[in-house]
């Protein structure tokens, strides 16, 4: 207790060298615990963006793909379900829900989603916390829609307020359905996941904007029907005029008839060209009160989520889906594709790791060269305390202490620090990125990396002590000129 009382003195009475050794310490330990809470974070954030969901289904591709443009609304689908396809899974016996995506059309860089009733029922976040509605209603009508929080509050949109969708992602669609705008029914509740940057329209209505004009294209057979019949009522009603022409009888007028008959054409022509262009203007596009969500003949999906009757049969409904032999399909378990990404993801984990493992070092080599220099100015100090009995040993035994407080004091505040920052800033971080960092009590992996802090506190400290060993006495106390 006596070689740590006279420690902790010298440390005191180096007060401001010992605050500048323990505060470098501490930014250093609190980056290395601060890159493992975040890592931490990040995996329980992505985890906790869909649960109780025990399937995801979409075409043949990479699984990691799938979760992402899925779940994340990260990525551009390939390729899509038909309807059929996906109703024949939906009704299959094992399978007690579903809930269908449609992706690829966005608004001002917010990703749109068509789905169903289903979505509202069944998706559940962060341990099964269910879907709601801050402001309004869900999705009824064809053309309603519903706005994730951060869309709502990015683009300040009301119920109300009438949202036109663009064909592609991100900033840069090129076909904007200008002539279909969907009405803001209902504003999602805050859930710090991807739902909230993502915009949600009925199925039907998403299937609406993609037909040809603005209404389903007519068959070959239909098209084809049409222009004989058309062609067919041209050649009788000519063929009527040239007999009433013939029973004339009026040879004087053949010159004037045939003069007409150059003209007519060229009249008909131009009659008909007005005629077409009419038809055009007039078809061009339908809007959205021409159409009724009954209309609408759902063709396809992007993907959907499968929540089985009983989770023993999960693997062998995935081989089924992935047998499917009618389409190339694929079935992913949440949970297996989120490792998958992981450990694509762990060079980057171990090069953030090791970052901030070298910036400890960098610590405590600070530490050390403190230490080090300070020991010639502490020569009279180390005489003095050999001249009043300590030997080498307590000397020794004085300066690994130093070291090991001011370790152990670095890594002590710098685990505080990382507290009182996660405090402080957890409701920002969340609202702001969208990422959960928990707040626990210092768990095993903290009490390691503190206990490894101090162990190379502690070995560190013998370089300074083992110079101050080798110190004669009287090289302390001598007088130098």
């Amino acid at each position: 207790m006596l070689v740590l009382d006279l420690a902790l003195k010298s440390l005191r009475n180096r007060a401001f060298s010992t605050s500048l050794t323990v505060g470098s310490i501490a930014l250093s330990f609190a980056l290395l615990i601060g890159v493992e809470n975040v890592r931490v974070g990040m995996r329980e954030s992505f985890s906790n963006t869909i649960s109780q969901t025990d399937l995801i289904v979409g075409t043949k591709g990479g699984t990691i793909q799938l979760l992402l443009y899925s779940v994340f609304g990260m990525g551009a689908p390939t390729e899509n379900v038909s309807w059929e396809a996906y109703r024949e899974w939906a009704e299959h016996p094992a399978v007690e829900w579903t809930i269908p995506y449609s992706l690829g059309d966005s608004h001002r860089g917010f990703r749109v989603v068509g789905t169903n009733e289903d979505f509202y029922r069944h998706y559940r976040y962060r341990g099964g916390q269910e879907i709601a509605l801050a402001e309004g209603r869900p999705n009824a009508d064809l053309f309603d829609v519903t706005l994730g929080a951060d869309v709502a509050a990015e683009l300040n949109y009301a119920l109300g307020d009438e949202v036109s969708v663009t064909h592609g992602l991100g900033e840069l669609g090129f076909i904007t359905h200008d002539h279909m705008p969907f009405t803001v029914v209902g504003i999602l509740d805050k859930t710090f996941t991807p739902v909230d940057r993502a915009i949600y329209v009925t199925l039907e209505g998403m299937e609406a904007i993609h037909w040809e004009d603005g209404a389903p294209p007519a068959s070959d057979d239909e098209h084809d029907h049409a222009h004989d019949e058309e062609a067919e009522a041209a050649h009788d009603e000519d063929d009527h005029a040239h007999d009433e022409d013939d029973d004339d009888g009026h040879d004087e007028d053949d010159h004037a008839h045939d003069d007409e008959a150059e003209a007519a054409p060229a009249d008909d022509g131009h009659a008909h060209d007005q005629e077409v262009e009419a038809a055009a203007a007039d078809d061009g596009h339908a809007h959205a009160e021409d159409i009724s969500i009954e209309d609408v003949e759902i063709s396809q999906v992007t993907s959907f989520f499968v929540g089985t009757t009983d989770r023993r049969d999960v693997l062998q409904l995935q081989r089924d889906i992935n047998d499917f032999e009618d389409e190339p399909m694929m079935a992913v378990l949440p949970g297996v594709a989120l490792n998958e990404m992981w450990q694509g993801l762990g060079y980057a984990e171990t090069g953030l790791r090791l970052v901030a493992i070298f910036v400890v070092l960098v610590g405590l080599l600070g530490m050390l060269v403190s230490l080090y220099t300070s020991l010639n100015e502490r020569r009279r100090e180390m005489a003095i305390l050999r001249a009043v009995g300590a030997g080498p040993n307590r000397i020794l035994a004085l300066l690994v202490l130093e070291s090991v407080c001011l370790a152990g004091a670095g890594a002590l505040a710098g685990l505080a620090l990382v507290y009182g920052l996660l405090a402080a800033g957890q409701s920002i971080v969340e609202a702001q990125v969208g990422l959960f960092i928990p707040i626990r009590p210092p768990g095993p992996i903290e009490l390691l990396l503190l206990g490894a802090v101090v162990t190379a506190g502690f070995l560190m400290g013998f370089v300074p002590a083992f110079k101050a060993y080798r110190t004669a006495l009287h090289d302390g106390l001598a007088v130098r000129v």
